[in-house]
């Protein structure tokens, strides 16, 4: 690869967009955990995949209802869309309905995978019954607890 014809005017453009409609599971967390998150975030999957686990503060709206609900909204809210993980666009797609509905929206990158693999708060519905399903954290994915607390990442 020849590094010497890169583009870093187009490099910071694309990391910019990037960040300016993508967001990650430790961010979301932190930002729901303030009390004051300042979007909603929305799990895009069916009804058998919300039951199985959803992250905790999330709002159950299938793609296919989006049309109908998103509005129901006050203009200016915000929303962070996730489905499955990193192999499924399931929340690209709800992110592109979102933003032609003329909302502001992220994708939660990693989806509910990196969110439950990483430690965060999970929900399940048992017989109808909402109960605690948080898992371990990776140690592939999550930072290390060292006396209680997690090390950053730094990210």
């Amino acid at each position: 690869m020849d590094t010497h014809a890169l583009d870093t005017s187009a490099a910071a453009a694309h990391f910019a967009a990037r960040l300016a409609f993508e967001t990650d599971p430790s961010d979301v967390h932190a930002a729901l955990e303030s009390g004051e998150p300042g979007f909603v975030l929305i799990d895009t999957r069916d009804q058998t995949a919300w039951d199985q686990g959803h992250a905790r503060g999330a709002v159950h709206m299938p793609k296919p209802e989006m049309l109908a609900r998103i509005p129901e909204y006050a203009a200016g809210t915000t929303f962070v869309v996730y489905c499955w993980g990193p192999g499924c666009n399931g929340a690209t797609r709800a992110g592109l309905i979102i933003s032609e509905l003329g909302y502001a929206v992220k994708e939660m990158i990693g989806g509910f995978e990196y969110w439950a693999r990483e430690g965060m708060p999970v929900d399940a519905v048992i017989g109808g019954a909402e109960v605690d399903a948080t898992r371990a954290p990776d140690p592939l994915t999550a930072p290390a607890l060292v006396n209680g607390s997690r090390i950053a990442c730094d990210c």
